[in-house]
């Protein structure tokens, strides 16, 4: 079984809700430990075998492929993650306004306003992505007003026509 299937194995696992609650915490924690040395150092790319990036970032090679998983479309080069294994060479070229704007996607708060932004993203340009971000998630209704005339070309008000 690949590692990626025993991580979607692991998240769908049966658990009590302080059992969940738990585990979750436990990575997120540890994500976001992963996030600010990627922040840190913004200027050098992490790479390395898998199974050595899991034990550098105190994960377990399963856990830490959940985190390529998470990081994956914000990669320059995306990874096959059915793919990866212990041995699989790991290069974390990170486009860094496509992640911030994945971590809003993804309401990764803790995330998205880690002080190490400040030296890689302006709040200025933050502030940018955040209006693209709230610009494309903009519910659009299709809905014909009662009062607008009928789509069926007769003149009528809707109301009073098709939508009677």
């Amino acid at each position: 079984m690949s590692l990626y299937n025993e991580w979607q194995e692991l998240c769908e696992k049966e658990r009590t809700e302080e059992e969940y609650n738990k585990f979750w915490n436990t990575y997120l924690e540890k994500e976001m430990k992963i996030y600010e040395f990627i922040l840190d150092n913004h200027e050098e790319v992490v790479e390395g075998k898998l199974a050595e990036l899991a034990e550098k970032f105190d994960m377990e090679p399963v856990v830490f492929t959940g985190f390529m998983d998470g990081i994956n479309t914000s990669l320059k080069e995306s990874v096959k993650l059915e793919e990866l294994s212990e041995e699989s060479n790991i290069c974390l070229k990170v486009d860094f306004e496509k992640l911030y704007y994945n971590m809003l996607d993804a309401k990764a708060y803790w995330l998205y306003n880690l002080p190490q932004w400040d030296n890689i993203l302006s709040q200025e340009r933050r502030n940018e992505i955040t209006k693209e971000y709230n610009r494309a998630h903009i519910a659009v209704s299709n809905k014909i007003g009662r009062n607008e005339p009928c789509i069926c070309g007769s003149g009528k008000k809707y109301k009073k026509c098709c939508g009677a």
